[in-house]
């Protein structure tokens, strides 16, 4: 494996805790801590990213008529069973592709299989894909009592949850949906982010974009904990690209395909000198993050829940951000990646304004740093994005 010579580090000699790079995941799949379910579908290279691991949908699709988890000494299937005894009759063969429909919800056994150490929980999210074509995607594990967590020291299959909300999709098996990351939870603490620590990094611009003095004392006043606001202004000039609401009656997506036109799917919304929108309920909004945000290579960093302190909204599905995502080798400072923000409203209308925070973005520390980086050393969708739709769609024409 060749290594990043901008971010390798001395070995050390005993392990810190915190989330697994890049090399500690392919370690993990030599040594079959993560494995394929079938030898036919081994683990592919380009599903270990910096700082998680691509999930890969299996074979088959099974319509179910609510959300669940199986709980302590149940397995999963044996759930599905249970709420439905007929389930077998009816699952979607995914080998040559098949459609889910919007509205629905479906589970789906993946091909990969974990066997975790004892100091070793995982934890899963959406892909950024995903969450920008508004599909809801939880990780469901054998006898679990929460979505999207493993304990330490499981062993078994994992299941992804699959709710489609503004566009029925096409899959199939191979397609991935979600991604696993791993957190060492025993070892050496790494240092914690302290009140200076954080002050410096905003000063050298290593994690947003700034020159305001007062800005960055807002950004300072947790440590660890960024605020992040919205924008809905653009470039500022009359009638600017400020976001996507998705359309309600579309053609389905093919999670394959790169070349949709975005007009099809999407209506174009723009800046008016209020700068503000009201968010309607049940419709879904693609908008941007203000500030230029940057993840460096011994840190990662994720979207924080949703949070009523906000607004009676959620930001986000795809909440976690790799080490590297919009640094600048050269310079080790943030560059131009905004982050996009998948918004819907929670039963009322709710007003928005130009600035207005709406979430908060977590850093952490690394358990060590990723011998391969989001943007430089891999295939990055949306390093230097700015208001950027999923993949599947062609850049606009003219917004």
């Amino acid at each position: 494996m060749e290594v990043n010579p901008l971010v390798e580090t001395p070995a050390r000699q005993s392990a810190y805790t915190g989330i697994l790079p890049y090399q500690a995941i392919h370690e993990m799949v030599n040594n079959g801590e993560i494995k394929s379910a079938e030898l036919l579908k081994s683990i592919e290279s380009d599903q270990i990213q910096p700082a998680s691991i691509d999930l890969r949908l299996g074979y088959y699709a099974y319509p179910v008529d609510t959300s669940f988890l199986p709980g302590r000494g149940v397995k999963v299937l044996d759930k599905m069973q249970q709420l439905d005894a007929d389930i077998e009759k009816f699952k979607i063969d995914l080998r040559d592709g098949a459609v889910l429909e919007k509205g629905r919800v479906y589970v789906v056994p993946l091909l990969e299989s974990i066997r975790l150490k004892s100091e070793v929980a995982a934890f899963a999210n959406p892909k950024s894909s995903t969450g920008r074509l508004d599909i809801l995607t939880r990780l469901i594990a054998d006898e679990a009592t929460h979505f999207d967590q493993v304990e330490d020291g499981y062993e078994g299959q994992l299941y992804i949850e699959i709710a489609p909300r503004s566009f029925s999709v096409v899959v199939k098996t191979g397609t991935r949906l979600n991604q696993l990351r791993f957190r060492r939870t025993r070892g050496l603490a790494p240092k914690q982010i302290t009140a200076a620590d954080w002050k410096q990094l905003l000063e050298d611009g290593r994690i947003v974009d700034t020159s305001d003095v007062e800005e960055r004392a807002r950004l300072s006043e947790k440590p660890g904990i960024l605020p992040f606001t919205v924008d809905l202004k653009g470039t500022g000039q009359a009638n600017a690209l400020i976001g996507w609401r998705a359309k309600k009656n579309t053609k389905r997506i093919d999670l394959e395909r790169r070349d949709y036109d975005p007009f099809d799917f999407w209506e174009p919304m723009r800046f008016h000198k209020e700068s503000s929108l009201t968010l309607v309920p049940d419709e879904f909004y693609i908008l941007m993050t203000k500030e230029a945000i940057a993840v460096p290579p011994n840190y990662a960093a994720e979207m924080l829940p949703y949070d009523t302190r906000a607004g009676e909204f959620r930001v986000h599905y795809a909440g976690f951000f790799d080490p590297g995502f919009g640094w600048s080798g050269a310079s080790g400072r943030a560059g131009s990646s905004r982050g996009v923000l998948e918004v819907r409203s929670h039963e009322v209308p709710f007003l928005l304004e130009h600035g207005q925070t709406v979430g908060w973005l977590r850093y952490e520390r690394m358990a060590d740093i990723p011998q391969s980086l989001y943007g430089q050393d891999i295939k990055s969708n949306y390093q230097g994005q700015n208001l950027k739709l999923a993949k599947q769609f062609k850049q606009p024409r003219s917004a």
